[in-house]
């Protein structure tokens, strides 16, 4: 709850700033209003070589004070319902911010639904969650908080909880300036620092974009032509790869053959069609990156391939015969060595971990 005192400085800076004609005035009449517009100067976050410029939204530009205030809500348990679950749980950076289980574990080591992805390079993505179905970054940061089988929270039991530590009203004021707090507001200092969990300068990108011949192994070189060889691995299909830079993911949505049917063929889980409702949708999961694969095991939406070996031979099997299987998916024969090299540059992708991001100095993650 805002005090006499800070609504009555917001009514008085609105006045003053009315008066004046200054456009400061709008911003902090917004935030009371529940937009939240960082207000500290941008900072810009710089993309390590292999990687784009980060695309920023209009609406919430980074600032020191919103990424400051998102690294540390993204350690804290106190966003779950019994204070035993951050983003952290499931996105450790010890584990390149992922989990390393199969499946994800919530309030009351209840078992998620699908695999925790990786969130390194997530700035990059189009569209969030292995259905696709948060436009947003800052969209995105709402639906763990209100999962029954995450963190089994409320938005505003969330805003009310962090209320009531000066430390967070503070910070929350230096970010986003005199006004009440609101999740929104959360969100965006997420989905800021998040925006900072870059990774790449790999081995793959010092030989690449860098130019280094001796940056990769021969093996690792030769898996890298068996990925791109269309007649070979044929990976660069879905994880592409670009004259200046590589996401090594189309950001599409494809349907692998991965998962349990029904007796109708169906995909028991129907993925990206139930955001669409498009027949070729089912079973449809978001192409994730292939940037630090090595390190984020298991594999596939449901985390049903343990090692980088069982992706391999998955794929050159052609799947599994499914209806909607993608067209692109067919049998292929490599040899060993062939798959071996595959491996090795599969490896090569593992990056530089982003400097900052573990837990804030001097407090533990709660």
């Amino acid at each position: 709850m805002m005090t006499a005192q800070r609504a009555f400085l917001v009514a008085t800076l609105s006045v003053a700033f009315a008066v004046g004609g200054l456009l400061v005035h709008a911003r902090v009449v917004l935030r009371a209003g529940g937009l939240a517009v960082p207000i500290g100067a941008p900072v810009e976050i710089k993309p390590p070589l292999g990687l784009p410029p980060v695309p920023i939204p209009s609406d919430n530009p980074p600032t020191e004070a919103t990424i400051t205030l998102g690294r540390r809500l993204f350690y804290d348990r106190r966003l779950s319902i019994d204070n035993t679950v951050s983003c952290a749980s499931c996105h450790n950076p010890a584990l390149a911010y992922s989990d390393g289980k199969q499946l994800p574990e919530g309030v009351g080591r209840q078992r998620g639904r699908r695999n925790a992805p990786s969130l390194l390079n997530v700035a990059y993505r189009e569209a969030f969650f292995w259905d696709g179905r948060s436009p947003s970054l800052e969209a995105q940061a709402q639906e763990p908080v209100r999962n029954p089988l995450e963190m089994a929270h409320t938005l505003q039991g969330v805003v009310e909880r962090l209320m009531a530590d000066a430390s967070y009203r503070a910070a929350f004021e230096k970010a986003f300036g005199p006004g009440p707090m609101t999740y929104q507001e959360v969100g965006k200092a997420l989905a800021s620092f998040e925006r900072t969990l870059l990774c790449g300068n790999s081995p793959f990108d010092r030989y690449f974009f860098g130019h280094d011949p001796l940056a990769l192994s021969e093996s690792a070189k030769r898996g890298l032509e068996v990925f791109r060889n269309p007649a070979e691995g044929n990976c660069e299909t879905c994880h592409r790869m670009g004259s200046g830079y590589a996401l090594f993911t189309d950001n599409k949505f494809h349907n692998d053959s991965v998962g349990p049917t029904g007796d109708n063929d169906d995909p028991i889980d129907l993925g990206h069609y139930l955001i669409t409702r498009i027949e070729a949708d089912k079973g449809a999961f978001r192409t994730p990156s292939l940037r630090n694969v090595a390190l984020t095991a298991p594999y596939f939406h449901d985390g049903s391939r343990a090692t980088l070996q069982d992706v391999i031979g998955f794929y050159i099997r052609g799947g599994n015969p499914v209806r909607y299987r993608d067209k692109e998916i067919q049998s292929i024969w490599l040899s060993g060595q062939d798959r071996a090299d595959l491996e090795a540059f599969l490896e090569s992708l593992t990056g530089e971990m982003p400097p900052n991001s573990g837990p804030p100095e001097g407090e533990q993650p709660r």
